[in-house]
């Protein structure tokens, strides 16, 4: 019986024992009086009236901008729980988080309703720094003893990304982290044995030119390194490396009432905040100049190819036909190889080569809830339900094949990666466990622009319209104008 509705059996008339009591005293005191009583007439029947039937409770339709391949055997699980729901996927597809962002702007701009969306880290604070999305501060606190074991089995690394000026948006689901995959076959040719988890820039270079194999006429027949441009991964990632970043960050303040609720004992949570700043551009710094002369330096030798803008399905390609040694990626890439044809073994990963530092970038996500969203209550129990380790299985990026990296420490195991690989899988966590340092990638309520800028400008440096330090001269010339339109992105005082 489902709340709220009311049945013929709850309508029956129950006597108590007392109104038995009753009713048997007063068939006494009758029993007595009726010799002299005069005799009765017929009772006379009470009229009743039939139940009205119960109201069908009302329809709820959660609009969500997401793959419908991915969560509708996890949706199908939920309409068991709550059949009065119905789940319509927008999908909308982009080279990158940030296009798609764009489209799903667009669309609110064009007046849709919408109750939830997904977004990664390169597009968290584009929604909540306007407000789009809702903070689920007061829901999580509310739902407290619900969410203490997801809190449990999640890396506070992850959740500190998903926040925003001392409140959390969204609970995450999925993430990736930018560690170095490698082709066996070609490092087996070439006498390389699995690089030791402390290697280092040094040692990546010498790999790549080991491994590159050129024709008499000089065309590259084998690349050692390749990669794509685009903010993830990229060559961002030597940035950070070198204890450098696009953008200069601090934490922002807040958020005490999260790590003090559900990470109070958890060594990692020490020195968390609200969230990531992202407070003014540095992407001239002699560290990115040095680094990004290093990229152009491998694609004029040829040891790269030249760089394609956004996915990495150029590079999937030159790496399943045994034309690419090394790429950045994260735990995606191994089921994507997979279901490309490459088997378990004919791949593997490490942790990225360490420079000045070893801090690694990553990028997570998972739906968040939009302000203005008529069924935020509904909206919230789906995204609560989403994230149960039993419902995580049957999700569509986990099952059958595994093609993105779960947010859950407890979903990384051997079983999991049996099938595709790689033998190493247990970098992927490691990316977190091994290296507190390790810190999302630059994402200001800015970053659809941002991102622009960061693209073009390397663009032009790898092909050689401009040195390194041009580049990047300009670059920061365009970013601190355009951090300067945004204004005061973070609400400081003063």
């Amino acid at each position: 019986m489902s709340g709220g509705d009311i049945s013929n059996e709850m309508l029956r008339i129950r006597l108590t024992r007392r109104a038995l009591l009753r009713t048997g005293a007063a068939g006494i005191g009758l029993a007595l009086a009726g010799a002299c009583a005069p005799v009765p007439g017929p009772v006379p029947e009470l009229e009743t009236k039939e139940p009205a039937e119960p109201a069908p409770p009302e329809r709820v339709l959660l609009r969500i901008v997401w793959h419908p391949d991915r969560d509708r055997p996890v949706a199908d699980l939920f309409a068991e729980e709550q059949p009065s729901v119905d789940i319509e996927f927008l999908h909308i597809t982009g080279i990158d988080h940030e296009e798609v962002a764009a489209k799903t702007l667009s669309l609110l701009a064009a007046g849709e309703t919408l109750d939830m969306a997904y977004a990664a880290t390169e597009a968290t604070q584009l929604y909540a720094g306007q407000g789009l999305s809702y903070p689920l501060d007061d829901l999580v606190m509310r739902d407290e003893g619900e969410l203490r074991e997801y809190f449990s089995d999640v890396h506070p690394s992850l959740v500190e990304a998903m926040m925003y000026e001392g409140s959390i948006y969204q609970l995450p689901f999925s993430w990736n982290g930018v560690n170095m995959y490698y082709n066996t076959a070609l490092f087996e040719e070439n006498g390389i044995d699995h690089p030791p988890d402390d290697w280092t820039v040094g040692d990546f270079v010498e790999i790549a030119r080991t491994v590159t194999r050129r024709d008499a006429a000089g065309e590259t027949g084998v690349f050692g390194y390749g990669w794509t441009n685009r903010l993830w991964g990229s060559w961002g990632q030597w940035m950070f490396v070198q204890n450098s970043n696009l953008v200069e960050a601090e934490r922002a303040p807040g958020g005490a009432w999260l790590w003090d609720t559900f990470y109070k004992d958890d060594p990692a949570a020490r020195g968390r905040g609200g969230g990531w700043r992202w407070m003014k551009p540095m992407a001239n710094d002699p560290r990115n100049v040095e680094v990004l002369e290093l990229m152009q330096q491998l694609t004029r030798e040829g040891t790269a190819p030249d760089i394609v803008l956004g996915g990495g399905a150029t590079l999937q390609g030159f790496f399943s036909a045994n034309k690419l040694a090394m790429t950045p990626a994260g735990g995606f890439w191994a089921g994507a190889l997979y279901n490309a044809g490459m088997q378990r073994g004919s791949f593997d990963v490490q942790l990225w080569p360490k420079g000045k530092s070893q801090r690694h970038q990553f990028g997570t996500g998972s739906f968040f809830i939009f302000t203005a969203s008529a069924h935020r209550d509904m909206a919230w129990e789906f995204n609560k339900f989403r994230c149960r380790a039993e419902v995580m299985e049957v999700q569509g990026q986990f099952s059958p094949v595994l093609t993105t990296t779960p947010a859950r420490r407890s979903q990384h195991t051997e079983e999991r990666f049996a099938e595709t690989g790689p033998e190493h899988w247990k970098v992927f966590y490691d990316t977190l466990d091994k290296h507190p340092d390790t810190e999302p990638i630059p994402a200001p309520p800015c970053s659809n622009p941002m991102t622009t800028l960061f693209t073009s400008y390397t663009g032009l440096a790898i092909s050689l319209e401009m040195t390194a330090q041009e580049a990047l001269d300009a670059m920061q010339r365009e970013l601190e104008e355009l951090f300067g339109r945004w204004g005061d992105m973070y609400n400081l005082e003063g």
